[in-house]
């Protein structure tokens, strides 16, 4: 549909990267008998060769005295003003370093990004590029209060850089209330 093809321009991939500090373990970077290393490591009957495996696997690249790493992330976003401002999830730019967060469009157009805001409870984040000439595809925000059970809805997304993917579904609940903060107020749909 021609509404399809106006959104899908807008909606773009984000890429983080995040520095991940080695964790000491330990007092003085020392352990203490009995004292857990890294994550869980299953429990298996003592002298059981998963035992020996597991432990090696969990231990591997948990010395403290590692450099730290680099980690990254992807999610989607959409562009809702020209002058290059864009939200995505705060968990998809949770953590990013300063200068790693990479807004893709779907043309691979690709911008670095500013930090403007986030708010963890609504897990929204506002960021912005600087889109120079590229004219910016824009999303509008619609009124939640208009959506009825019933109304078709269109689900896009770009997580992995490739290009969006689009899939269809329904509202089939209002006013749903799940238990996860102060704003607990949510459309439920069946798109994917």
């Amino acid at each position: 549909s021609s509404d399809l093809e106006q959104l899908l321009p807008a909606v773009v991939n984000i890429s983080t990267t995040q520095t991940v500090q080695r964790q000491e373990r330990g007092g003085q970077g020392q352990q203490r008998e009995g004292q857990r290393r890294g994550p869980d490591v299953p429990q298996f009957p003592p002298g059981s060769p998963f035992e020996e495996f597991f432990k090696d696997f969990f231990d591997r690249g948990q010395r403290p005295d590692q450099a730290p790493r680099r980690a990254t992330s992807l999610g989607s976003g959409f562009v809702i003003d020209a002058a290059g401002y864009v939200v995505t999830n705060n968990h998809v730019i949770d953590g990013a370093d300063a200068d790693g967060i990479t807004v893709k469009l779907q043309d691979d157009t690709e911008f670095k990004a500013k930090l403007i805001g986030k708010d963890p409870k609504t897990d929204l984040a506002l960021l912005k590029i600087e889109p120079g000439n590229k004219k910016l595809s824009v999303v509008k925000f619609g009124d939640s209060a208009k959506s009825r059970v019933g109304d078709w809805v269109l689900a896009i997304g770009n997580p992995f850089g490739l290009g969006g993917s689009v899939t269809a579904g329904i509202v089939s609940a209002r006013a749903r209330d799940i238990n996860s903060g102060p704003y607990d107020d949510f459309i439920q749909t069946d798109a994917s």
